[in-house]
């Protein structure tokens, strides 16, 4: 019998449930990767390439944010089907990739958000509402952000700061007419499979690597910049799923990826709040930009690798916790079938599944029948 109520998790259903059990993340494997091209009709290259690390040689006061930004580039271009692009990615990578072999996929947005409903000192916007739909498509669970709005305009006479023109300020697009580029991995996880995506702000070339992880980027000369999509479609069919793919790119180590976190000079920018997101990628490395008005001081990348190693050491009990939260989450999305809707309620503090009335599934069927081979 499939059950139509819903189902309420309160954190203190969450006990730690095997003390002695390890919650590491193992054998973390490259997938896939894939970059949008700013056109009108949905296409993707594979592998992409992210931007590069480049920072200019002198100081430039940078303006701050302003205009129209993707929240979620996917769900920007291909409403109809956020996660279609991962899987093609996936697929045009390695054909006879079994996806039936999976238990989560995801980005690492969801997941992290679960996290912080189980530790809400790991996220600084903790106390925020999220909502993410869920489908079992045979033992796979698929997670999807799910929010009403996936733009955002900054006016200008709003100050949101100045991340967006750091990221074009200090890095160099590969690949023409790029709008974001996305990395797949996968991994095991408290006895589960993972495949999780996440957009990384840029990678490390190889012949700097040695100097990013320890000493800081030596400046060089800044190639031109194209700059990042601001104008995001406002267009796209709701209910295309469909996405052309190209073969175009270059493919880069994972440890070479990094993240960037700008913030105004004296505010705290403290690492057990970025460690989550981090962690979840398996993203090593980051650049934490300080400024002042819009002036950065000479920012670095950091190899974070060992501070991620002690921060998952250190929070143990907490990921455990969110291994069984995922599997219980399995377990619910079995007895219901088919899909439903997560909502993290804030005045009661409980996740609460719920059917989903979009009768519409989240993938092609011919995505669907990769399931079935």
């Amino acid at each position: 019998m499939v059950s139509r109520r819903n189902t309420v998790i309160w954190r203190s259903d969450l006990q730690d449930p095997e003390p002695s059990a390890a919650a590491h993340i193992t054998d973390v494997k490259n997938v896939s990767s894939y970059s949008w091209i700013d056109t009108s009709t949905p296409t993707i290259v594979v592998p992409g390439t992210p931007p590069l690390w480049n920072p200019p040689v002198t100081d430039v006061p940078l303006p701050k944010d302003s205009g129209l930004y993707s929240i979620e580039e996917n769900a920007v271009r291909l409403p109809g089907s956020p996660m279609a692009p991962m899987l093609r990615a996936i697929f045009t990578t390695n054909p006879s990739f079994d996806v039936r072999s999976i238990d989560v996929i995801s980005d690492r947005h969801n997941i992290r958000k679960l996290l912080s409903f189980i530790d809400p000192g790991s996220d600084k916007y903790n106390g925020e509402k999220f909502t993410i739909r869920l489908e079992l498509v045979g033992h796979t669970l698929l997670l999807c952000r799910h929010e009403k709005v996936m733009t955002r305009y900054i006016g200008r006479n709003q100050y949101l700061g100045h991340a967006f023109e750091f990221i074009q300020a200090y890095t160099t697009s590969q690949i023409d007419d790029s709008a974001g580029h996305f990395w797949i991995v996968s991994y095991r996880f408290c006895g589960l499979n993972f495949l999780i995506c996440h957009e990384p702000d840029g990678f490390v070339s190889p012949e700097s690597a040695a100097d990013v992880a320890y000493e800081g980027l030596l400046n060089r000369p800044k190639s031109p910049t194209r700059s990042r999509n601001q104008r995001p479609p406002s267009t796209a069919d709701s209910g295309l799923k469909n996405v052309i793919v190209r073969h175009k790119g270059e493919a880069v180590p994972l440890e070479s990826l990094f993240d960037i976190k700008t913030r105004a000079k004296g505010k705290g920018l403290h690492f057990r709040h970025i460690a989550p997101q981090l962690w979840l990628s398996q993203t090593s490395k980051l650049v934490r930009a300080f400024h002042e008005v819009g002036c950065f001081q000479k920012p670095r990348v950091e190899d974070v690798g060992e501070k991620l190693k002690r921060w998952e050491l250190d929070n143990q009990e907490n990921l455990r916790k969110l291994g069984a939260l995922i599997g219980r989450i399995i377990t619910v999305m079995k007895g219901r079938g088919g899909r439903g809707i997560l909502r993290f309620d804030v005045k009661k503090g409980s996740l609460i599944i719920s059917r989903d009335k979009d009768e519409s599934g989240m993938l092609s069927e011919d995505l669907y029948s990769k399931w079935d081979e």
